[in-house]
C-alpha cells in the first residue's frame, strides 16, 4: 500500500476492524518513511451479475428493478418496504450464488417464489405482468395454481 503522503510502498498496519455492518475491514495504517497514517477499507470483490433478456439482449443486473417490481404489485397493500428489500435480497443472493449471465426469466420465477408467500394479491399483479395474462381465463389459472402451491416453500 503506498503513502498518499509521501507514496513510499512500505507501510504497516496499526489497527484493524470491522466496517460497514462486517461487509469492510477498515484498516489504520502508518508509513515506516514519514510515519503519516491513514486509513483503508478493505471489501471483497463481487462477482458481476450480468442479466440475458428475452430479446438476447444483455445488461448489468439491477437490484432496484426488483425492488420497484415488486413495490409496484404490492401498491396499496400492507407490505413493508423492509419485506420488499429482504425479498429483493433474497433473490440476489440466490442469482449471485449462481453468478455470471442468468436470464431475467429466472429473475421473475425467483421473485414469483418469495412473493406468493409474501403477499397474494401482489403475487397475481406481479405474475399477471410478468406471465403477459391478457385474459380473465389467466388470472384464473393463476389462482387454481397458487391454491395447489399453499403450503410449499420457495423453490419448491
Amino acid at each position: 500500500m503506498h503513502c498518499p503522503s509521501c507514496r513510499a510502498d512500505d507501510t504497516k498496519v496499526v489497527d484493524s476492524r470491522l466496517a460497514h455492518d462486517g461487509n469492510a475491514v477498515r484498516r489504520r495504517r502508518q508509513c515506516l518513511a514519514c510515519a503519516y497514517r491513514f486509513t483503508t477499507f478493505e471489501r471483497a470483490e463481487e462477482t458481476p451479475l450480468t442479466v440475458v433478456k428475452s430479446s438476447g439482449v444483455a445488461e448489468p443486473f439491477d437490484r432496484d428493478k426488483i425492488i420497484h417490481g415488486v413495490a409496484s404489485a404490492c401498491k396499496g397493500r400492507a407490505v413493508a418496504d423492509e419485506a420488499i428489500e429482504q425479498l429483493a435480497t433474497s433473490v440476489e443472493d440466490e442469482l449471485r450464488l449462481v453468478g455470471g449471465e442468468i436470464t431475467s426469466s429466472r429473475i421473475g420465477l425467483a421473485v414469483l417464489d418469495r412473493l406468493r408467500l409474501l403477499d397474494e394479491v401482489a403475487y397475481l399483479r406481479f405474475a399477471s405482468v410478468y406471465k403477459n395474462f391478457d385474459a380473465a381465463a389467466d388470472f384464473q389459472s393463476e389462482l387454481e395454481l397458487l391454491s395447489k402451491l399453499g403450503g410449499e416453500s420457495p423453490g419448491g
